[in-house]
């Protein structure tokens, strides 16, 4: 009945500009989407874990778009990480807060006429944030972590990953990747999305 959906699959070594991950590969048995975590150093015992929660953007992670932070938030984790000598990335593919590359980019096109991202979704007729934060507490659960400090702003994946049973010792901010493109997304996400992006 409580049956991870979440299938472990394998794992590599994956060096980096920020220093040598391990690259744990998963897959979700209920849609068929792959995630990954990024683990550096020993996460095992009862401290906690420096962690980041990040959701898929390929335009922001990939593309190096200004339209988002997406992209400055992964890389401040990873150095973050690195600079600790432990923690981990759990990578989940869930693009446009879960919509998808493509609606994403009709998101985009409706932000472009002078929408917000969430007037965009809702007219779209999508919902504002489709993401399944739960995917990383059974990810967390394969690595045996038991408590983390997580690095986010957002307020919803904190009460997740709480409701599920992920121990958060502790809130990071994560306030990097502004410039005048994205400022309306990040007022949007402070003001709509009560994301907390002053600390």
């Amino acid at each position: 009945m409580n049956q991870n959906p979440i299938k472990y699959i394998t794992a590599c070594r994956l060096p980096t500009e920020y220093g040598v991950f391990q690259m744990h590969g998963f897959e979700d048995s209920r849609t068929g989407q792959e995630h990954i975590a990024l683990v550096m150093g020993d996460i095992s015992g009862s401290e906690p874990v420096l962690s980041r929660i990040h959701s898929e953007c390929l335009t922001g992670d990939a593309l190096f778009s200004q339209k988002c932070d997406c992209g400055p938030q992964l890389e401040a984790a990873m150095k973050a990480v690195q600079q600790a000598g432990r923690g981990v990335i759990v990578y989940l593919r869930q693009e446009g807060r879960g919509i998808g590359l493509l609606n994403k980019i009709r998101a985009y096109a409706l932000q472009d006429q002078g929408m917000d991202t969430v007037e965009a979704n809702l007219a779209l007729g999508l919902p504002v944030d489709a993401r399944d934060f739960t995917i990383a507490k059974h990810i967390y659960d394969h690595l045996g972590v038991q408590s983390v400090r997580l690095l986010t702003n957002n307020p919803e994946k904190l009460e997740t990953m709480r409701q599920s049973g992920i121990n958060i010792a502790e809130r990071l901010p994560l306030h990097v990747g502004i410039n005048p493109e994205n400022q309306k997304y990040l007022d949007t996400k402070a003001e709509k999305l009560n994301h907390m992006m002053k600390d």
